[in-house]
């Protein structure tokens, strides 16, 4: 029995939030332009802290996409799931039939859920007692709502749940909805991620790790992939949403195409519950593998948006992947960490970054590395430092990578 063919999946529509900006553009446009998104905590009171600072959606009011009767029975981090999710379903264009509903699900990635809803209901608890309790609370608060609230709000009727893989999520919300499609089981999928705990708990937990940068003194100047001064990442919150599309659905209606998820390649260190495997071991398997599916040679990729956290142990085993799977070809390979203008997004990071990886696919522009100022003499790839270049991209990869040894890199590719 022969093996069926697969279909491809184009991306026809994206949506964001992020520390940069309040749209998938205007974060583009400030990573271009080498911007910091860090700044004080404002979300709640950090001054008695190790770690006073984070990577906020500034000046974010759901009350653009989401009635305020609504808002009351969802977490932050669903708000902001369902505004990407809106702006995502608005730049696709595409007019959904209830034929289409059957045929269209949703997948967002969210790596911890309503960490701070936690937190303040834990508090309701201790000091008012258990009859002061929201009726809304598990729903407010638990994961899978990110991608059950889409689906009620659209009527899509397709497979709708949260895939949780800490800092990969999103990533794999991605590459498993593109499966859904090419196995020709959906027409359209909505998949991304949406993560917001920037609470005392998410930092406190964190900082207790020493996994987060200390640098109170300049947030801006925080986050510094393969830099020899790099002490931790910067804690973030964002959402964001691709629209993927079977390729004749999207042609057959005219659509625009910022490009096709070509590649997927999910792994596991099997090594560590926080560090990576030696010399990036498990990425290289999730790289190899999406080069694979998308039957591609390293010498394809032009651009790879790296996971890039700025920890010293995280950025020294990606650039041993990259070298591992790149070769020769590694040192033309230009490699960016958007995380270092956005700071750490956890689930929603690898959604985010797929928003850059495809922009920068679309317009041949590439966004930079800041705060790279003193490479680790280890860290010898081309980080694109402090500013961005421009270049024709044929293909571009994304990495994500997360506690639990979990890996996803996707592929996406010009038309």
């Amino acid at each position: 029995m022969s093996a069926p063919t697969m279909k491809r999946v184009v991306v026809t529509g994206m949506g964001a939030l992020t520390p940069l900006g309040l749209s998938a553009q205007e974060s583009f446009d400030s990573a271009l332009a080498g911007r910091s998104g860090i700044a004080p905590i404002t979300l709640f009171d950090a001054s008695q802290f190790d770690v006073k600072f984070a990577g906020e959606v500034k000046n974010f009011s759901a009350d653009t996409y989401i009635p305020k009767k609504e808002q009351k029975k969802m977490d932050r981090f669903l708000h902001l799931g369902l505004s990407a999710t809106a702006q995502a379903v608005k730049d696709c264009g595409i007019e959904w039939s209830e034929e289409l509903k059957d045929r269209t699900g949703v997948f967002l990635g969210v790596g911890m859920g309503g960490l701070p809803l936690i937190e303040e209901t834990h508090e309701t608890l201790r000091t008012r007692g258990p009859g002061r309790i929201s009726p809304f609370f598990i729903p407010q608060v638990i994961a899978n709502m990110a991608a059950g609230h889409v689906s009620i709000n659209y009527g899509f009727r397709g497979p709708n749940y949260s895939i949780t893989s800490a800092c990969a999520s999103g990533s794999h919300a991605i590459g498993e909805a593109m499966r859904y499609i090419q196995l020709g089981l959906m027409d359209v999928m909505v998949a991304g991620g949406a993560e917001s705990t920037v609470s005392p708990l998410g930092i406190g937990g964190f900082a207790a790790m020493k996994a987060l940068s200390t640098r109170n003194e300049a947030p801006e100047k925080a986050s510094r992939p393969w830099d020899k001064d790099r002490d931790g990442f910067v804690l973030a919150e964002a959402a964001g949403t691709l629209i993927l599309e079977e390729y004749e659905h999207a042609k057959k209606r005219g659509a625009r195409i910022y490009g096709e998820l070509t590649g997927y390649g999910a792994s596991s260190d099997a090594s560590h519950m926080t560090n990576p495997a030696p010399k990036g071991a498990g990425a290289q398997t999730a790289m190899r593998l999406a080069l694979q599916s998308a039957r591609l040679n390293a010498a394809d990729i032009g651009y790879v948006n790296a996971h890039g956290t700025s920890t010293p142990a995280g950025d020294q085993a990606e650039t041993d992947a990259i070298k591992g799977i790149f070769g020769s070809e590694a040192a033309k390979v230009w490699v960016s960490s958007t995380k270092s203008m956005t700071g750490h997004a956890l689930g929603a990071a690898g959604a985010i970054e797929s928003v850059f990886s495809l922009l920068a696919l679309h317009t041949g522009k590439v966004p930079p590395t800041i705060n790279l100022e003193n490479p680790s003499p280890e860290c010898d790839l081309d980080y694109v430092p402090h500013t961005a270049r421009e270049k024709n991209l044929k293909a571009v990869m994304n990495n994500s990578f997360g506690f639990g040894g979990t890996n996803a890199s996707l592929i996406f590719s010009r038309i």
